[in-house]
């Protein structure tokens, strides 16, 4: 069993979410069955959001490089890391190690290929649109991201979930979003943003969706037990 490290803390209750999710992947008959896993929880690193939507902030860009480097002292055999946002910062992971990055974009555009989507809505922080993090993946396998033409919305609720707003108020914000996207000609939902992975609950009946934490969960358990 190959131990992975995780670039963690963003937000802190997604990265346990990524941990319990890993925990549930496995079919474990005792402790020794389970992956193990090196979590870096560092709730400061720099916000994405402040970084790239406001441009006032400070660049995350060398704090994930030495939370890197710290996982891979620590005896990481891979890297994994639950935010779909920081991905714009994957070159910097990347060359900070020399480990193997399980990168969750490209697993989820692999994974959104083999289910047959096309136009593939983003249930994403607007900062994953502007960045275009997506773009490189998604062309890699004829995928066309839908987004919506006002994502504010979407901001909203992915920073009310951060200040412990409850899922059961948010619902009904997360499934207009999600019909929006519908009727804008997506095929598929994507949630693209591990905030909103404790609303899947919310998505609405009738269409498809995938959620890029749980691609990562996959990749973390394939790499693991390969």
């Amino acid at each position: 069993m190959r131990t992975v490290g995780i670039l963690g803390g963003m937000g802190p209750e997604a990265t346990i979410l990524l941990m319990q999710k890993v925990l549930d992947g496995v079919p474990a008959r005792d402790d020794g069955d389970h992956i193990p896993l090196i979590v870096h929880q560092n709730p400061q690193v720099p916000s994405r959001i402040k970084a790239l939507i406001d441009g006032t902030g400070e660049d995350p860009a060398p704090v994930l490089a030495r939370m890197a480097d710290d996982l891979a002292r620590a005896g990481a055999k891979a890297l994994a890391m639950p935010c779909n946002t920081a991905h714009h910062y994957a070159d910097a992971i990347e060359g900070a190690t020399s480990l193997p990055f399980l990168n969750m974009l490209d697993l989820t555009a692999t994974e959104l290929a083999d289910a047959g989507a096309r136009k593939v809505g983003l249930l994403a922080s607007p900062a994953t649109r502007l960045t275009g993090v997506f773009v490189r993946p998604f062309s890699a396998h004829g995928l066309e991201p839908v987004s919506l033409p006002d994502d504010s919305e979407l901001l909203a609720i992915i920073r009310a979930v951060k200040a412990g707003e409850t899922p059961e108020t948010l619902a009904p914000r997360l499934t207009r979003q999600a019909e929006r996207l519908a009727d804008a000609g997506a095929d598929h939902l994507l949630v693209a943003c591990t905030e909103l992975s404790f609303l899947t609950g919310a998505l609405p009946d009738g269409i498809g969706w995938t959620d890029s934490l749980d691609c990562l969960v996959d990749g973390i358990v394939d790499f693991a037990r390969g």
